[in-house]
């Protein structure tokens, strides 16, 4: 009996599901089972009440995980019982899924079947009830049910719905049954959740769905229009309806995702009309179209869009929307940066190249207030000076104040309009690694390298230009006075470590540092992971970050900040363990970080950490993939950000953790453990940058460790966890960091917190005899 058939048998027959079942029955390798096989067996699971013995919602469930995973094929009986099912599911729960019925006839592997009576009950039991879920999908399912039926669900549809609702509802209904089938993927349940990224491309491709999104924002910004004029009445959070701002979000991912022309202008107007009230209240006309704009710039950002809510969110009144902003665009930051086909697009502002400092160029724009001029500078970021008879100024001017006053605000709005541009052309610059993004050489001169609000960053990265077939040049435009020749349309990437040889990457970094360049990202000196043996050996996972403990919260706030996404943790029902996930190389792949809820340590939250796994979308579905079969840029860039979350957020780099029991023991072997890549990379510059401090003569490395000699004992910084041992014993050393760090007086070729602690504290202890803390005095002392 082939396992198809066990399974099936297990679904549909109690008495067989409670015999003794072998494993393979109770937990299947669904791998085994084709996916027009899938198909019937997925709508034998749909069948199952919650009654159904443990065997068969055992099954049910390992059936719906293969099928979310993959994407089943159904015979014409197949869709036919599935419909047949989904009626059942109404009658007895209320509700059922109808995209699942539309999906089975889309992958239908024969002649499509008649279910226009099933279709004609399930909108029968739809159009009755108060609130119509799933409208695209209930006009699809009554276009199969006949004309009289799909009349009657747009009558009921736009009833009572507004403009923008009964446009998209007439829209849809003048679609074919399988554009309208395509459309049901993106009609979501609430707001709050969002379709994979194909089904909105598929969306986007229709023409009337487009020029219905087109209208409906237009319309919304044409009713924001109206309540600042004073035409609509103000209230609070009431200018559109719950069904509306659902449309218009859907509406906006699919504009976002075609980048219309139109759009930037659009967004001058909706963005402040749906955030600042029209009178001088904190409230604002609509709170939660404010929100969904921002999750579809979470979905596909613009930069004109994340530049528009950045400036919306400054001057927005209420108390504790900026707050919640800030968090909902550190995902939409991540987003972008991977969304390189429109990232790097920067305007330029009326910003002309010139001679900074007398050297480099960046970019400049000067204005006149009477007799001062403003000056607006952009090198690593903007500033706004001051200058009268070329003379600069420490302040901004009084009779500037007095009489320029809207000049002022104006360019103080343009400088952090500027910076925050230039975050996020940095984020996406750093996001192409994984697209393994390339440009045009002609628009990377004019538009990147030759821009003057972008050059001083873009110099200061190594670039690699095919300058033949297959054959790429490296160069660092901040000390290549002349770039290679090569046609308008050679490939441009930015170069990476992983592509070149150990001697190469060697010279890179000496050069920085010999020059003293500072990266706007870690780039030559960038960590490398390559799959160990012990990752072949176990196939689908990695260990390498695998029994960790780490601050929870800590690392929490850090997914969101590198565009991870994973539900909070906490001692509750379902909160124990969870992935935090993140896809990778425009979708196409997604990485899993395994962890769980551990324990309290006072008022702080432990976490453990645990496998990490990727899948590649085949077919719209994802599926688990062996490591070797991942892009090494793709692996080595996905498990830099768990070294990082591992790295900062163990409570191994905690220079005062005293709580004992296992969490002491762990703190024990990982506060002085082998290197981490990133410990590697932070061993490397200072084995480049101690030799050029004043207190090098007192400093080597020695494998793990720094080790510092002072006048009363001799240190070792372990150069991962930054925590301190003293010789000759290796006793431990408390020194709880400082809010000052080295990195003001030390170069460093890039940012690096651990990097600045860790010479922060050697220079502290090579001057041992000039410490003043009783505290770490006494333990040196009693260690001495």
């Amino acid at each position: 009996m082939s396992l198809a058939i066990r399974l099936m048998r297990v679904l549909t027959d109690p008495d067989f599901a409670l015999q003794d079942l072998e494993d393979k029955d109770r937990h299947p390798d669904l791998s085994q089972v084709s996916d027009e096989e899938l198909g019937s067996l997925l709508v034998a699971a749909y069948r199952l009440d919650a009654s159904a013995p443990h065997a068969m919602t055992t099954v049910r469930f390992a059936v719906e995980q293969a099928a979310r995973e993959r994407q089943p094929r159904f015979a014409p009986d197949a869709c036919r019982r599935l419909f047949e099912a989904l009626v059942e599911r109404c009658e007895e729960r209320g509700w059922a899924d109808l995209t699942l019925g539309l999906g089975a006839l889309e992958r239908c592997t024969g002649p499509l079947p008649d279910v226009s009576e099933p279709a004609r009950r399930l909108v029968g039991f739809w159009l009755e009830k108060d609130t119509v879920r799933q409208p695209y999908a209930l006009l699809a399912v009554a276009g199969l049910a006949g004309d009289g039926t799909l009349r009657a669900a747009v009558e009921r549809l736009s009833r009572d719905v507004g403009p923008i609702v009964a446009d998209e509802i007439a829209a849809i209904a003048g679609l074919g049954p399988a554009e309208q089938a395509l459309l049901s993927e993106i009609d979501r349940g609430h707001r709050f959740v969002s379709p994979l990224a194909h089904a909105w491309r598929r969306s986007a491709d229709n023409p009337a769905y487009v020029a219905f999104a087109r209208r409906a924002l237009e319309a919304a910004a044409d009713r924001t229009d109206a309540i600042r004029a004073g035409e609509i009445p103000y209230r609070a959070d009431k200018a559109f309806t719950d069904r509306e701002i659902t449309s218009l979000g859907q509406a906006l991912r699919v504009a976002l995702l075609r980048d219309e022309p139109w759009l930037p202008e659009l967004f001058e107007r909706l963005l402040p009309g749906v955030a600042l009230a029209p009178t001088a209240a904190k409230t604002l006309p609509s709170q939660a179209l404010l929100y969904e704009v921002v999750r579809a710039a979470q979905d596909f950002p613009t930069p004109e869009l994340v530049t528009a809510i950045r400036t919306v969110r400054r001057t927005v009144r209420h108390a504790g929307v900026p707050k919640q902003l800030d968090k909902m665009l550190k995902k939409a930051d991540a987003a972008l940066a991977e969304r390189t086909d429109v990232a790097l697009r920067l305007p330029r502002l009326e910003f002309e190249t010139a001679s900074i400092s007398g050297s480099s160029a960046g970019g400049v724009l000067r204005r006149t207030a009477g007799d001062y001029q403003a000056v607006v500078m952009v090198t690593e970021t903007a500033t706004l000076t001051w200058e009268k008879d070329g003379r600069p100024l420490r302040g901004v001017p009084a009779p500037v104040r007095r009489d320029h006053a809207a000049l002022v605000k104006e360019l103080r709005d343009l400088v952090k309009r500027v910076n925050a541009q230039l975050v996020t052309l940095v984020r996406a610059l750093e996001g192409g690694f994984t697209v393994e993004a390339v440009h045009p050489y002609g628009w990377w001169r004019t538009e990147l390298a030759g821009h003057p609000l972008a050059r001083t960053l873009v110099r200061r990265l190594i670039w690699e230009i095919e300058v033949g077939p297959g054959e790429w040049q490296a160069v660092l435009p901040e000390t290549d006075e002349h770039l290679p020749e090569a046609p308008d349309d050679a490939s441009v990437r930015l170069w990476h470590p992983i592509r070149s040889e150990p001697d190469t990457v060697r010279a890179w970094r000496d050069l920085l540092v010999e020059r003293r360049i500072r990266q706007p990202f870690k780039q030559a000196f960038r960590e490398i992971y390559l799959l160990t043996p012990a990752e072949e050996e176990t196939r689908v996972y990695s260990n390498r970050f695998a029994a960790h403990l780490v601050h929870y919260r800590r690392m929490f706030a850090l997914f969101r900040a590198r565009g991870w996404k994973s539900d909070l943790l906490g001692p509750w029902d379902d909160g124990d363990g969870d992935e935090a996930e993140r896809t990778l190389a425009a979708g196409e792949w997604r990485v899993r970080f395994f962890h769980t809820w551990a324990d309290w340590a006072g008022d702080d939250e432990l976490a453990s950490t645990d496998q990490v796994r990727f899948d590649r979308r085949v077919e719209g579905a994802w599926r688990e993939a062996p490591l070797t079969d991942v892009p090494p840029m793709v692996f080595s860039e996905a498990m830099r950000d768990v070294d990082l979350f591992v790295g900062v957020t163990s409570i191994a780099a905690d220079p005062d953790w005293s709580d004992g029991g296992p969490e002491r023991t762990y703190w024990e072997r990982a506060s002085f453990a082998e290197l981490t890549e990133s410990a590697e990379s932070r061993r490397d510059a200072l084995d480049r940058i101690l030799p050029r401090l004043k207190i090098a003569g007192r400093c080597s490395l020695d494998g793990r460790f720094l080790v510092v000699r002072g006048d009363l004992a001799t240190y070792k910084i372990h150069l991962g966890s930054a925590n301190i041992l003293m010789e000759p014993d290796d006793s431990y050393l408390c020194v709880v960091p400082a809010r000052r760090s080295a990195d003001g007086k030390v170069f460093l070729p890039f940012g690096d917190d651990r990097l600045s602690l860790i010479l922060s504290k050697a220079f502290l202890l090579a001057a041992d005899t000039e410490i003043t803390d009783e505290s770490i005095l006494t333990q040196i002392k009693r260690g001495a």
